[in-house]
């Protein structure tokens, strides 16, 4: 496995297989919020690899019957998210438990991969020969997880959620394959977050069920909703960005798919868009989404001066990101008094752009396997922005984290206790975010016109 993969999987490792005396965090003395021990690291970690997870199989499911060039490159990005989920699970239960884990979890992929098959066959009863085989995986996992936890996530409800996971990977690839390209997206989206509540739930289990090796601290606080809330609509941005420029660079055969794919990660901004209104009114959230769009634009004209050939319009694309990246940078340090350098935001700025280009470059050069690479290079990398960002407001605004919530997590197939409702988690976290940033703009807006 390439061991930069390695890496997602080291947070939740190390903070299991070291003791409170020697882990990744000291006990904790303090009731100071934190987006950052292990216990949310865990969750983070696991809130990364299987969002990721069902992202990777709804392109390959795509790719599949499309018959694409790059289908067994995104095979095998499925195959290596697989192999780092495996290795997640050994380092909690050991080996056998990882093996087990990793021989279900690859077979219910294949039973997806059949699915496709028989799709492309015209085969109802192969179709429904693969969604019986899901079912029993359902089943069989949903029994696994129920030992390992000692009954802490119970089967039926874990069930339960595995079904609506395979609902929405099937419902968005038929609705692909029916042309439907909104609804495949949409559902996208859907599978992408509720495996964010998969992770949560998930990680609840687990730190509740070896507290000793967490220091006794919580995967379910504020400051964490805030970091995780941060990260899945920053990896979605990934997401939906670098399909959005293969769609872009294949032409005409796929406009309606880029046409799609650009509305929800339009979608995607106005979740932000939508917390700063609730907050601040109309007119800030229009600054900002103006800012935030034009961001996304820049990428937009670097796929169509490829198209042309056109390098200097390459380049100028290029300067125009590096001009946003320092803006953004420099109003993020002054809106946050300092609790995040400008230095340290343009740095990580700068890897988000260098890991979209790059997929982008290597998937229109014919290169898959890098493309995918460098794919999930920038989906990782998004949980290290929303540590940072979220860390650097929670320091700031501690009153508004400092609640912690309950310890324990309902059995209830991994769906949040009482916030049901994910614009609530942008209301409590999201605001000390879009406060900030509107303070900036109006402070950089303001120098800009003297």
């Amino acid at each position: 496995m390439n061991w930069k993969k390695a890496l997602v999987v080291a947070p939740m490792s190390a903070a299991l297989l070291f003791s409170a005396n020697g882990g990744l965090v000291s006990a904790e003395e303090t009731t100071e919020p934190t987006v950052t021990n292990a216990a949310v690291d865990l969750r983070a970690t696991l809130g990364t690899l299987l969002s990721e997870h069902g992202n990777l199989a709804i392109i390959t499911m795509r790719k599949g019957i499309e018959g694409a060039e790059d289908f067994e490159a995104a095979t095998a990005q499925l195959a290596e998210n697989t192999q780092a989920l495996s290795d997640a699970i050994a380092s909690v239960y050991g080996e056998e438990a990882g093996q087990a884990f990793q021989d279900m979890w690859s077979a219910h992929i294949g039973y997806f991969v059949d699915y496709v098959k028989g799709t492309a066959a015209e085969d109802e009863e192969a179709k429904q020969a693969a969604l019986d085989e899901l079912s029993q995986y359902r089943q069989d996992f949903s029994a696994f997880l129920e030992k390992a936890t000692e009954g802490r996530v119970e089967a039926d409800a874990l069930a339960e959620g595995l079904q609506t996971h395979v609902n929405q990977l099937i419902s968005a690839f038929d609705s692909y394959v029916a042309g439907d390209y909104a609804e495949a997206f949409s559902k996208q989206a859907d599978a992408r977050s509720h495996l964010y509540m998969t992770a949560k739930g998930l990680s609840s289990a687990i730190t509740a069920q070896f507290p000793e090796k967490f220091n006794n601290s919580m995967a379910v606080t504020p400051a964490a909703d805030l970091r995780l809330t941060l990260n899945n609509i920053l990896s979605g941005h990934v997401a939906f960005a670098v399909t959005a420029m293969q769609n872009g660079i294949e032409g005409e055969e796929s406009a309606e798919v880029f046409k799609a794919n650009a509305a929800q990660l339009a979608q995607n901004t106005d979740k932000l868009t939508g917390a700063i209104e609730s907050v601040y009114g109309a007119e800030a959230a229009e600054k900002f989404k103006t800012m935030w769009s034009n961001h996304i634009g820049y990428f937009v004209d670097y796929v169509k001066a490829t198209a042309a050939e056109d390098e200097e319009a390459k380049q100028a694309a290029l300067e125009e990101l590096k001009q946003y990246r320092a803006d953004f940078s420099a109003f993020m340090e002054t809106a946050t008094n300092g609790e995040i350098s400008a230095e340290a935001v343009s740095e990580s700025l700068q890897m988000h752009v260098n890991q979209l280009v790059a997929s982008f470059d290597a998937y229109a050069a014919g290169n898959y396997e890098e493309a995918y690479n460098q794919f999930h290079e920038g989906y990782v990398h998004s949980n290290d922005i929303a540590k940072a960002l979220s860390g650097a407001i929670v320091a700031q605004f501690p009153d508004k984290f400092a609640t912690d919530m309950p310890s324990e997590m309902p059995k209830t197939g991994f769906e949040p206790a009482a916030n049901n409702d994910m614009m609530m988690l942008w209301i409590i976290g999201a605001s000390a975010l879009v406060l900030a940033a509107f303070v900036a703009i109006r402070k950089y807006r303001t120098s800009e016109e003297k």
